[in-house]
């Protein structure tokens, strides 16, 4: 299938076209906020992004910013050609737990390494998750965990007619 046309870029946007590939790791100066079963379980500025061509970003935190007990090993795992060996998550929050809604790769690929005290949550599955005070909209499709907020066009992989991307 071929790449769809990318979606206009006004000031202060970017395009998940732009991303590389194989993917990078970013560094930035923005607050996250995540909540679950309404406590707060992270609030942290050490955040590292993985920008990734057609996927919106995905936001690594760290381990230590997590409230105690919001992670927990989960079942399963995956792998990334780029990243390598996931282990999944589950996550608690409040009176909530998520299965597998987070992942972290303990052991990650040479040019990875700073990914592996840190976490990658899907937005969908937290109360809510904010980056500098606006809230993020989950990537679609049920496998990528990419965060979406208004600084970030697309068209985003995950929608339907978008597996060979």
């Amino acid at each position: 299938m071929r790449h769809p046309k990318p979606d206009p870029v006004q000031p202060g946007q970017e395009s998940v076209w732009s991303y590389p590939r194989p993917p990078r790791l970013e560094a930035v100066d923005r607050r996250v906020v995540v909540r679950l079963g309404g406590a707060v379980i992270v609030d942290t500025s050490d955040v590292v992004r993985v920008l990734e061509t057609s996927h919106p970003p995905v936001y690594y935190l760290p381990v230590s910013a997590f409230a105690d007990g919001a992670l927990r090993v989960g079942v399963g795992a995956s792998f990334c050609e780029f990243k390598g060996s996931a282990r999944y998550l589950d996550v608690a929050g409040g009176v909530a737990l998520r299965q597998r809604a987070a992942w972290n790769y303990p052991h990650p690929s040479p040019g990875f390494a700073e990914l592996a005290d840190r976490v990658a949550l899907y937005p969908g599955m937290m109360d809510s998750c904010t980056i500098d005070g606006e809230l993020v909209m989950a990537q679609p499709g049920g496998f990528y965990g990419g965060w979406i907020t208004s600084d970030i066009v697309g068209p985003f992989k995950g929608v339907p007619g978008s597996m060979g991307w």
